[in-house]
């Protein structure tokens, strides 16, 4: 059955066959790797290709009413990973900044950049800080890159943040609201997530938005990122659209 919209509901714009889309879509990009072994290919063609999927998400989502679209591209554990896999996610992370950043301008996104920024590479940082002043006055969908991005970590240094102005203006912790601790994430100003697409078949959040997707909705998917184009996205969207969201509550059968 294909749900309505409910008070506290964030949905808007069209989607496959005619029903309201989610306002904000987030997508756990996976499998690019598995992706490119599979083919016998290094790993690096995997992230390659997994950019050319990237381009083609965010204007199909653009085109379907999505107001916001947030993808997680570099957590704050990927640095683990070999030094020559990480040198080569930087390379594409300039590249698409480089290449990209004018395309998006042009079709009216603006960029915004979640994540941990102290101690990046100062180049690296300046780029991403481009991305958002460059595209700062747009209206059009926002574009939301979680770049060294750890969920706890986010939620730590807010909490912290917020504890720190507490006892500094003489009030008790104890005081502090989820609305403040929303408010000093790194989303702050972001709507919650509707719907979190994770591709490659792994059920897991992975540090992603844990505190945001308190009432978001799941699709995962066996499709690897590399092979997830418009039609896959759209079933997502579909996937989506023939949910019932309650936010806690009850249906009016009270089931």
């Amino acid at each position: 059955m294909t749900s309505r919209p409910e008070t506290g509901s964030s949905v808007t714009g069209p989607a496959p066959g005619g029903a309201a889309a989610p306002r904000h879509v987030a997508i756990i990009m996976d499998g690019n790797g598995r992706w490119a072994q599979a083919r016998g290919l290094p790993r690096t063609e995997g992230h390659r290709h997994g950019l050319e999927a990237l381009r083609k998400i965010i204007r199909h989502a653009s085109s379907r009413g999505v107001d916001f679209i947030t993808l997680y591209s570099f957590s704050s554990e990927n640095w683990r990973r070999p030094p020559t896999e990480v040198s080569f996610l930087m390379s594409l992370l300039r590249r698409f900044v480089q290449r990209d950043l004018s395309e998006l301008h042009k079709a009216n996104c603006r960029v915004r950049i979640i994540g941990e920024r102290e101690g990046l590479d100062p180049g690296i940082r300046s780029l991403l800080e481009e991305s958002e002043r460059v595209t700062a006055a747009n209206t059009g969908m926002t574009v939301v890159i979680a770049f060294n991005y750890g969920s706890r970590d986010e939620i730590t240094r807010a909490v912290r943040k917020l504890t720190q102005r507490y006892l500094a203006e003489g009030r008790d912790p104890s005081a502090i609201t989820d609305a403040e601790i929303s408010a000093n994430l790194d989303t702050a100003g972001i709507p919650d997530p509707d719907l979190i697409i994770r591709t490659s078949g792994e059920l897991r959040l992975s540090n992603f938005l844990m505190w945001q997707a308190a009432y978001a909705e799941f699709y995962f998917t066996p499709v690897l990122w590399p092979d997830f184009g418009p039609e896959e996205f759209d079933a997502a969207l579909a996937s989506f659209c023939e949910r019932e969201r309650r936010f806690g509550g009850v249906t009016a059968t009270g089931s």
